[in-house]
C-alpha cells in the first residue's frame, strides 16, 4: 500500500471521528488552534522566514512573494480567522426543509458533512490553518498539499494545530498534511475517489487545470479572477475613484483585485483623466482601447489578450463602451465569472446588471475587494467556486457539507399488501 493511501485512509478514519463531535466541542477545538498560533507566532515566522529566503534565491517575487510572506499581523490574522470561523453557526445538523407528505412522512433535508477533503494549494501558508479550521468545523477531516515554496511554513503551522488536536482528544489524522510533494504523489492523491470525498485546488491558473485533468473525485475549481468594475454614466465619479483604487492597488496579487476598468462613453472624458492620475500615482500600468488612449496621452495599446488577462500585478486593462449593454456584453466575452462591480445610480441599471452578469459575486458601488469569504460573513474562505456546483462563490464551512434526506414514519410502506382472508 503506498504512503498517501495509507495516510488518506487515516484520514477518512478521523472523519468518522469528526462526525461525531457536537457543536461546543468543535468551537472548542478552534479556539485552542487560535491561541495555539499566537503562542507560536516566533516559530511560525521563524518557518516563514527559511521559505522567504529559499524562494528568493530562486528568484521569486512580486506577488508570489507577498503571498508568501508573514509577519507578526499577518499570523495575528490567522489565528483571528480562526476564533471568527468557532463562532459561526455550526452547519452540521441544520434543517433546511421540513414537509409533511400526504402519506403522513415527514421529509427533512438535513446538512452532513462531505467527508474528507483534499485541499491543494501553493504559496499561501494561511491556507493551512484556514482550510484545516473551515474543514473541522463542518465536521469533516482534511488533506493539505501545499506548495514547495511554503513547506517549511505549513510544516511549522499544521504542527502547532495537529498539537491541539492530540491535546483534545482527536485524532491527528483529521489534519493530515502532505510533506511528499512530488507530483506523482499529488496525482495518486487526487485519484483516491474511494477515500476522498472532494479536491479544492486553490492557485494559479496551472495547478487548479493540472488538478482538474487528473482528478478521479470531484473538484472544484476556480481558474482565474478576470474582475472588471464597470463606470455607468450616472456613476458617482468620487465613489467610483475610491472603488477603482482599492480594487486594484490595495493587494493587486489577489484574486479579487480589479483587472478591467470599463467606462460608459458619456463620462470618459470627465473620468478617465482622474482615474489615470490616480493610477499611475499608485505606479499602475495603463493598457487601454483607442477611445482610451485619445483622452490618456501614453497609454500603451490594449489587446484582446490583456482584457481576457488576471494579471495579479499593477497592470489595468482599460475600455470604452457605449452603454450598459457593451459593458455586459464585455464582461460575457472576457470574464471568468469570479467578481464583477458596477458603479451608477439608476437602480435599472444596477437590475439589468445583476440579472445579467451570472458572475459568483456581482458588487454594485462597492469594491471588488469584498469578494472574499472573511468579509461575506464566512469567517475565511477555504476557496472561490467558479463552477456551478454544490457551492459558488466564496466557499465557507457551509459549503462543505451537503443535504441529505432524513424521513421520518409511523410504519408506511409504499405497496401495502392485501390482508388475508
Amino acid at each position: 500500500m503506498s504512503d498517501i493511501r495509507t495516510l488518506a485512509l487515516a484520514c477518512r478514519d478521523a472523519a468518522q471521528v469528526m462526525f461525531t463531535l457536537d457543536t461546543e466541542t468543535k468551537r472548542k477545538l478552534l479556539q485552542d488552534m487560535a491561541a495555539a498560533l499566537d503562542a507560536e507566532s516566533e516559530s511560525i515566522l521563524a518557518a516563514n522566514a527559511l521559505d522567504l529566503q529559499q524562494a528568493s534565491s530562486k528568484g521569486v517575487q512580486g506577488a508570489m512573494l507577498d503571498r508568501l510572506r508573514l509577519d507578526e499581523a499577518r499570523v495575528a490574522a490567522i489565528a483571528n480567522a480562526v476564533r471568527e470561523i468557532a463562532t459561526l453557526p455550526d452547519p452540521v445538523g441544520l434543517v433546511t426543509r421540513c414537509e409533511t407528505r400526504p402519506n403522513g412522512l415527514s421529509v427533512e433535508r438535513v446538512r452532513i458533512p462531505l467527508g474528507v477533503i483534499a485541499m491543494i494549494y501553493e504559496a499561501r501558508p494561511n491556507v493551512t490553518a484556514d482550510a484545516a479550521a473551515l474543514c473541522l468545523m463542518a465536521g469533516n477531516a482534511v488533506i493539505l498539499r501545499g506548495g514547495s515554496e511554503a513547506l517549511h511554513s505549513n510544516v511549522a503551522i499544521a504542527n502547532v494545530l495537529r498539537e491541539v488536536l492530540e491535546r483534545n482528544h482527536v485524532p491527528q489524522a483529521a489534519l493530515t498534511l502532505v510533506e511528499d510533494l512530488r507530483r506523482e504523489t499529488m496525482v495518486e492523491l487526487l485519484q483516491l475517489s474511494d477515500i476522498v470525498d472532494l479536491a479544492i485546488p486553490r492557485g494559479g491558473e496551472g495547478l487548479i487545470r493540472f488538478v482538474a485533468e487528473h482528478a478521479r473525485v470531484p473538484v472544484i475549481k476556480h481558474y482565474k479572477g478576470v474582475c472588471h468594475l464597470f463606470v455607468d454614466a450616472t456613476a458617482d465619479e468620487a465613489l467610483a475613484l475610491d472603488l477603482l483604487v482599492d480594487g486594484k492597488t490595495s493587494r493587486p496579487g489577489v484574486c479579487n483585485a480589479l483587472e478591467t476598468l470599463l467606462v460608459h462613453r458619456d463620462v470618459a472624458a470627465s473620468f478617465l483623466p482622474k482615474a489615470a492620475q490616480a493610477l499611475l500615482h499608485h505606479g499602475v500600468e495603463l493598457r487601454g482601447c483607442e477611445r482610451s488612449r485619445a483622452i490618456v496621452a501614453g497609454m500603451r495599446a490594449a489587446s484582446d489578450d490583456d482584457y481576457a488577462a488576471e494579471f495579479l500585478d499593477l497592470i489595468l486593462a482599460i475600455r470604452i463602451v457605449d452603454d450598459l449593454g457593451a459593458a455586459i456584453g464585455h464582461i460575457q466575452r472576457f470574464g471568468s465569472d469570479h467578481t464583477e462591480v458596477i458603479v451608477t445610480r439608476d437602480d435599472r441599471s444596477v437590475a439589468h446588471f445583476v440579472r445579467a452578469i451570472r458572475s459568483a459575486v456581482v458588487m454594485v458601488n462597492a469594491s471588488s475587494r469584498f469578494s472574499d469569504g472573511g468579509e461575506l460573513g464566512l469567517g475565511a474562505e477555504i476557496g472561490i467556486s467558479t463552477t456551478r456546483l454544490h457551492a459558488y462563490g466564496p466557499m465557507g464551512a457551509e459549503a462543505l457539507t451537503v443535504e441529505r434526506f432524513v424521513v421520518r414514519g409511523d410504519g408506511q410502506v409504499r405497496h401495502p399488501t392485501s390482508k388475508l382472508s
